[in-house]
């Protein structure tokens, strides 16, 4: 089994999921019909999740393909069928660029938003509160007369860095443990993953595994290769040693892509325990390229796999479950909060 360190990979990932042909087919007609049938096609020889989404793509041709016709059919039609056909995918890294539209997949944004598992207003008043500070991309403030750090990071789009991470536990350090809120955070630069890691204990120890799609047969992908933590020699880094208290991380259906990835990681270290709902998933990266008239597309080509063999594609499974009551909510209590405040104390 192939195996690879998280930073070469972050690498790998920002420049493949980047690589998307600018060019189009010069050989391929742009007629209606052709460019139905040429992004069918690519999605059925590339996509990764057919079987983790239980999608029958031939059932999603037969649906589809008799919307489109040649002669007068108008480009925002033509449009609205494609996207129809990507949306059943229920991928949100899937979506058809054209110079009028961009397509989204309804049923992963219904479940970001409408299944949020935060109130952000109980948050800032009772939580962050007036006083908060801000350190680079995270807000935070202590909880629990001074025993507990609350930290909010709201997008992995805002970069963090080691000093920021170096500060936060110098003025916690008398804290019990932190609590690391990526609620709604819907992902961004997947190195911030590589910064927050670093101040864990890092051996060199197995994060996941990742196999990318590679031959038209739905089932064929490359070797599974093994990503593994970086080794850190905590006494020539800007930390004296790991940060092994606890360490308690809150999502729900609006951690996505990024977010998700962190949340597996997560699986290898002791002192690190997922608080909250299922997160919205989105660990395959997209690639794609052009149609014959010019849109472009893309879709997830890879697949990641977590250390306890589980596929989360769908949503990363919290250690604790934890979902918004109402009831609390009305007095200004956030209960997820709470519990992940009880566990760092006892």
């Amino acid at each position: 089994m192939k195996k690879i360190q998280f930073f070469l990979l972050c690498l790998f990932m920002l420049s493949f999921a980047s690589c998307e042909r600018a060019f189009m087919p010069t050989d391929e007609p742009s007629n209606p019909v052709n460019v139905f049938d040429y992004l069918w096609n690519k999605v059925d020889q590339q996509y990764a999740f057919f079987d983790v989404k239980g999608v029958d793509w031939d059932s999603v041709y037969e649906v589809y393909r008799p919307k489109v016709s040649d002669g007068d059919m108008h480009l925002d039609s033509l449009f609205q069928v494609c996207a129809a056909m990507l949306n059943t995918l229920q991928d949100g890294h899937t979506n058809l660029i054209s110079k009028f539209d961009v397509s989204h997949n309804d049923s992963v944004y219904y479940r970001m938003y409408a299944e949020r598992n935060i109130n952000t207003e109980v948050v800032v008043l009772n939580y962050l509160t007036v006083n908060y500070h801000t350190t680079g991309s995270i807000a935070h403030n202590a909880i629990r007369d001074g025993k507990v750090a609350y930290l909010r990071y709201s997008s992995f789009m805002d970069d963090i860095t080691t000093d920021n991470l170096d500060y936060l536990r110098h003025i916690y350090e008398n804290c019990d443990g932190m609590i690391l809120d990526l609620r709604q955070n819907g992902g961004g630069n997947i190195l911030n993953i590589r910064t927050l890691l670093s101040i864990f204990d890092n051996h060199g120890q197995p994060l996941y595994r990742t196999q990318i799609k590679s031959g038209p047969a739905h089932d064929a992908f490359t070797e599974l290769t093994t990503v593994y933590a970086d080794s850190i020699d905590y006494n020539d880094s800007f930390t004296d040693e790991p940060y092994t208290k606890p360490f308690a991380v809150l999502i729900d259906r609006g951690s996505y892509s990024a977010t998700s990835f962190f949340a597996i990681c997560t699986m290898a270290y002791d002192n690190i325990k997922l608080f909250g709902d299922y997160s919205g998933g989105g660990l395959g990266l997209p690639n794609g390229g052009a149609l014959p008239n010019g849109w472009t597309y893309r879709f997830s080509i890879t697949r990641t796999i977590a250390l306890d063999g589980g596929n989360y594609e769908n949503g990363v499974p919290p250690a604790e479950r934890v979902i918004l009551d109402p009831a609390c909510t009305a007095q200004g209590i956030d209960n997820v909060i709470e519990a992940a405040a009880d566990w760092i104390m006892q």
